[in-house]
């Protein structure tokens, strides 16, 4: 596969599975002027302009960052659009993907479970701590006997969503770690931002990376985050498993060689 080329895995009467290259973003909106996945998909197949909710992203049921590569699944029709919509509501559809981050992990596993939150700045998100014993929700809470900052993060923790975020160790580098991850949820830039707040960001990821690991992607230059869906498994609609796996594409199979 070439950098821009988008790859069809499968193809059938219901689905097609796709291999998206980074830089493509998925689907348009008022400020998107760039060519995007759905406009692909409808040159090739019209039929898909009425597969879906939303016009503005027609047999699109869940989405990769503009700057991730990987395996996606797009419904062919609104049955098979209503199916995996629910697949994916119900957390049935098996995801996982291949990550760098900087640093070595101290666990070769761990689960990372802080809600996330649309941040103030608006065009990211943010992890919310789970730090002080009150932040649990409840109505009760005495709010003159605890901090002001603790009481900002319980209003912050009403506005967040839970996220839950596994990763398992395949290979450790100098300075980096090439991982394994599940998510339980699919919150935006969920991966990306857990693992930043974990103290790990993604190798290539400018948004939420530091000040010393924003200094050594420039000297990279990966030009996109080292993120890749390379795992899909579900029950499709006739009650047959289905698995699909692909490998690192060749400029993340690159930027590997070249930090080990």
């Amino acid at each position: 596969m070439t950098k821009n080329e988008i790859q069809i895995i499968e193809n059938n009467e219901n689905y097609l599975i796709i291999n998206k290259p980074a830089g493509l973003i998925v689907h348009g909106g008022n400020s998107i002027k760039e060519p995007t996945l759905t406009d692909w998909l409808i040159e090739k197949y019209p039929e898909l302009k009425n597969v879906g909710e939303d016009p503005v992203r027609p047999a699109i049921v869940h989405r990769l960052d503009k700057e991730a590569s990987g395996l996606m699944i797009i419904p062919k029709n609104n049955e098979a659009f209503e199916y995996f919509k629910e697949k994916f509501k119900t957390r049935k559809i098996e995801k996982e993907y291949i990550a760098l981050v900087f640093g070595s992990l101290d666990k070769d596993q761990d689960i990372i479970d802080f809600p996330i939150k649309r941040s103030s700045k608006g065009h990211k998100m943010a992890c919310i701590p789970k730090t002080n014993k009150n932040i649990d929700g409840q109505e009760d809470l005495d709010e003159e006997k605890i901090s002001n900052r603790a009481l900002g993060n319980v209003r912050a923790l009403e506005k967040s969503r839970q996220a839950i975020t596994e990763y398992s160790i395949i290979k450790r580098l100098i300075n980096y770690t090439l991982i394994k991850v599940k998510i339980k949820t699919g919150r935006t830039h969920q991966i990306r931002v857990h693992f930043s707040a974990y103290g790990h960001p993604l190798v290539g990821d400018k948004l939420y990376g530091n000040k010393k690991t924003r200094i050594k992607n420039s000297k990279i230059n990966l030009n996109r985050i080292f993120l890749m869906s390379s795992h899909l498994g579900f029950i499709d609609q006739s009650g047959e498993k289905k698995e699909y796996f692909i490998d690192l594409s060749p400029d993340l199979q690159e930027a590997l060689t070249k930090l080990k």
